[in-house]
Parts: C-alpha cells; structure tokens; sequence
C-alpha cells in the first residue's frame, strides 16, 4: 500500500531494502530441466524463491527497525536471474513513522 488506513504519516525516513542472492544446486537444475520437459510445479524452485523472498523481507524489516520506523509503506519485491543459477531478490520500500488517526 502506498499510505496507512486510520494512521498519519508523520515523517519519511527514506527507502530501505532488503536483498538476498540464492543459488541452485546442480541437482535442483537437473530436476528443473527434467521437470520442464513434461511440465508441472518445480517445487523444489517455487521453495527457493518463497525462502529468499521471506530473507529480503526479514532483512528489509531490520533495515527500516534501525532507522526507527514504525511501517513501510510502497512495499515491493523484485526478482532477476544472474547468470542463469542465480536468483536476485529484492525486498523495497519507504520506511516511515506514523500515528494513529485520532
């Protein structure tokens, strides 16, 4: 969400993110491979990327914590593939101080 039903945005302390990289292990692309030959979930990937995309959100949360924000507002997640075994991602957003609407 870009604001805070019911809350007042009382100062913006900037953006902070949260990135992590994860590699796949050789036999979790051989799987992969396999696996797209004949279709379905790779679940051992879909794993991966839900981990890797609950690390960037932890470390957002402690980025925003240290800087004494109270929410994080404009929440994003971006993905990139590097080198084609290895998964970017990237947890973003404002961290702000807000109160409660009176």
């Amino acid at each position: 969400m870009n604001d805070l039903p019911g809350y007042e945005i009382t100062e913006v302390l900037g953006e902070v993110f949260g990135l992590t990289v994860r590699s796949r292990n050789v036999g979790s692309q051989l799987g992969a491979s396999l696996k797209s030959l004949v279709g379905g979930e790779l679940k051992g990937m879909t794993k991966m990327l839900a981990d890797g995309r609950q690390h960037a959100q932890d470390r957002l949360m402690e980025e925003a914590g240290s800087k004494g924000a109270d929410a994080v507002v404009a929440f994003r997640f971006d993905t990139s593939e590097l080198g084609g075994t290895w998964t970017e991602i990237c947890a973003y957003g404002t961290a702000v101080r807000a109160r409660k609407r009176m």
